[in-house]
């Protein structure tokens, strides 16, 4: 099934290389690895890689810095960051340097299968885009941006601010994209705080896969979209207006919406 995708891994943690080696070629992956990301991009720029797997604290050059040098050289090979410095400044600041995906450490073997698995549909969404033969071939391959007055924390998850000072926040649908259909929603409870880069609703897919949703701002929950717990599809037909999960009380968004990512720039 995926023995034509080849994903490299860079990890200073020789045991770290082995395990995720030994997971992603049982489910049939090409998989090379690299011990630091000077060599990792010595190995960029011979070969052509899918996917990207790379821990953020490295010796040389970290996580970050390998991500400004990508977009340097306009390698547009998406990236899933992971880390045993599980911080909300890590995966908030590794979202907005243009990583699709970030993973703490210790993570299951469900966690960086279901993390690999989207960015393998990520990339077959973006190669159909890019053909302009969406609407002949797959139809339900093309997504939505979100609205130019939101913003997007990655590509998963938005937040739009209200007059009133409140905000709703919920899911792209290129995220929706990159699962299967929607089975369940698991959401959090009114009064409830969530916070920024950290997980605030699980997504259950029809493939029994289980999806994090990371919030794109703090806050508390004021409101609950109540529709979604009557019909799942609300969030696929219209995940950016009747489709929302929260409506919140933000904690401080002059802050917060910095480290995110304008929609209006998705269409420049």
């Amino acid at each position: 099934m995926h023995s034509n995708k080849n994903i490299l891994v860079i990890d200073d943690e020789q045991v770290v290389l082995d395990a995720v080696k030994k997971i992603l070629v049982s489910e049939n992956f090409n998989v090379e690895e690299s011990k630091d990301a000077t060599d990792a991009l010595k190995k960029i720029d011979k070969h052509k890689y899918d996917l990207i797997l790379c821990d953020i604290m490295m010796p040389d050059i970290d996580g970050f810095k390998f991500l400004d040098e990508l977009n340097h050289r306009k390698n547009d090979t998406p990236v899933i960051m992971t880390t045993g410095y599980s911080t909300v400044e890590n995966a908030v600041n590794s979202l907005y340097k243009g990583a699709i995906d970030f993973i703490p450490k210790p993570f299951t073997v469900e966690e960086l299968l279901n993390s690999i698995f989207r960015g393998i549909k990520y990339i077959e969404v973006q190669k159909k885009i890019s053909s302009n033969n969406v609407s002949k071939h797959d139809p339900t391959l093309a997504y939505v941006p979100c609205p130019t007055k939101y913003f997007r924390l990655g590509y998963a998850s938005w937040v739009s601010i209200e007059k009133k000072g409140s905000a709703l926040i919920g899911i792209t649908d290129l995220f929706l994209k990159t699962i299967s259909s929607v089975l369940d929603i698991q959401l959090m409870k009114t009064d409830e705080e969530i916070i920024q880069g950290n997980p605030c609703a699980q997504i259950s897919s029809t493939d029994l896969l289980t999806h994090s949703v990371l919030a794109p701002v703090s806050g508390r929950i004021i409101e609950t979209n109540q529709e979604l717990q009557k019909n799942k599809t609300i969030i696929e037909k219209d995940p950016y207006f009747e489709g929302w999960l929260y409506r919140i009380i933000p904690n401080d968004t002059k802050y917060e919406l910095q480290r995110l990512i304008s929609c209006s720039s998705d269409r420049i």
